[in-house]
């Protein structure tokens, strides 16, 4: 298999190949280097990368499987974690420039679960500031760009993450979601994204952002990929106090069993409103092929939806500001800050805390929206955002008659997943005339990922939407 085709595999493939011992984790870690050092520079997908670590994982990978120590599926595959992620001895930016020396002594939990799966760690990929946007476009460390297009941003905050997938440049990244962060690049990038429950992945280690929103959360090539890295990093964690004590199924072995006829509600408000029209086309088309696999479409309602965006914002605003003041950065190291970032978190300062309270009651409420919509349906099908990427520091973008904030226009169809703490994923569904892709989104019970990846490997099978690579990588 030549480099290209193992850039691009996915991780089943590689993992068969790296069992039977026909591939060496030392060449696929060299592969995925060698594309890292030619790509790199036009794309900005990775702020660090530890070639000497992973090329020392590697060498350890292969003489363990050699000796019939096969850990599992990840063992020996190259894979990369977004740089909000906390990572023993490798500096860890935030993005930032008030990080840009911070070395962990210790690891996150997600990076110590794959380190024990056996995952090579290639590096530390790109993000927004503190994960605090949508577009990847950081004013310290440079815009990460989208390989489909280096003109247009990658999404955000997990740009550099998908970029580097989209890019053939690691097999799978981990990610944060607190507002659409690991949702909205998958979709930009044309790879899968899933955002979890809360709770069911651990944050211990993450350099937060919104404590009541984030969670972590895995980006890769195939719906498969994601399940096996679910899989890997879910699970109850003392070290984090809102990891739920769940028991974690076995997500790749239910991918493999029969899956049930789905049903999927389409929602009467708020999702469908305004598009731009070839992703109306696209993700239309893509309701109507799953019909055709099988599911069922109704219509559902979410009645107070529309009353979401003002409670998930100010709780959003209270919480970083909270977490910057608590560690003496802000307001005393303000000029740190990028312009976009030192604005929101002195927004912070407005929220009262009346309104923080009344919007924590508001989340209960359009939670129970959903919660009575999945008394008939399974899944909630909706864009994923309402146009393709737009290009590297575009403000402004035009939504059908209107003129829409690129920042308001890629949160608004994630934000409600976050609010109310549901499980969500990304899957292509095609491709814009501009070449660019565009993605499905599914909105699950809590605690359903499994659910959820079955519908989108139903749909992901029917197509090659996934099978397409940039046409300059």
């Amino acid at each position: 298999m030549n480099q290209d085709a193992l850039a691009f595999a996915p991780i089943a493939e590689l993992a068969a190949l790296i069992a039977r011992k026909k591939l060496s984790p030392v060449e696929l870690a060299g592969a995925m280097l060698e594309r890292i050092e030619r790509l790199n520079p036009r794309f900005n997908a990775f702020l660090t990368v530890t070639a000497d670590l992973a090329l020392e994982q590697a060498r350890r990978a292969e003489k363990e499987i050699l000796r019939g120590r096969l850990r599992g599926p990840l063992h020996g595959i190259p894979v990369a974690l977004k740089d909000n992620i906390w990572t023993r001895g490798i500096r860890t930016t935030a993005g930032s420039k008030i990080l840009a020396r911070f070395v962990p002594q210790e690891d996150a939990t997600v990076a110590r679960r794959l380190a024990r799966a056996g995952a090579i760690l290639l590096g530390k990929t790109n993000l927004h500031e503190f994960a605090y946007g949508v577009t990847t476009n950081n004013a310290h460390y440079g815009p990460a760009r989208n390989p489909w297009d280096a003109t247009r941003i990658p999404g955000g905050s997990s740009g550099g993450s998908a970029a580097a997938i989209a890019a053939g440049m690691c097999c799978a990244s981990v990610g944060s979601d607190t507002g659409g962060s690991i949702r909205i690049p998958a979709a930009l990038c044309g790879i899968v994204g899933l955002k979890p429950t809360f709770g069911r992945v651990s944050c211990h280690g993450v350099v937060p952002l919104a404590r009541s929103f984030d969670v972590t959360g895995p980006l890769a090539r195939t719906v498969a990929d994601v399940a096996v890295l679910l899989y890997i990093i879910a699970g109850p964690d003392p070290l984090d106090s809102s990891a739920a004590r769940r028991r974690v199924p076995d997500y790749p072995a239910l991918l493999r069993g029969r899956k049930p006829r789905p049903r999927l509600g389409w929602p009467r408000e708020y999702f469908w409103e305004k598009l731009d029209p070839e992703v109306r086309i696209l993700t239309e088309e893509a309701a109507r092929d799953l019909e055709k696999l099988g599911a069922r479409i109704e219509e559902v309602s979410l009645p107070h939806i529309n009353e979401s965006a003002e409670p998930s914002t100010q709780i959003a605003l209270a919480e970083a500001r909270q977490y910057h003041e608590s560690q003496g950065w802000f307001p005393a190291r303000a000029a740190d800050y990028s312009a976009e970032v030192r604005k929101r978190l002195a927004m912070g300062s407005d929220v009262r805390g009346v309104d923080y309270l009344a919007a924590l009651e508001k989340m209960k409420v359009v939670r129970s929206d959903f919660e009575a919509a999945f008394a008939r349906v399974d899944a909630i099908l909706t864009p994923v955002v309402p146009f393709a990427a737009p290009e590297i520091g575009q403000k402004v973008v035009r939504v059908g008659d209107s003129q829409e904030p690129v920042r308001g226009a890629l949160v608004g169809m994630n934000r409600p997943a976050n609010f109310t703490g549901l499980p969500a994923i990304s899957i292509p569904c095609g491709f814009a005339k501009s070449g660019l892709p565009v993605g499905l989104q599914l909105i699950g019970r809590a605690f359903d990922e499994a659910g959820l990846l079955r519908v989108a490997q139903l749909y992901e099978q029917a197509h090659d939407w996934h099978k397409r690579r940039p046409p300059e990588v």
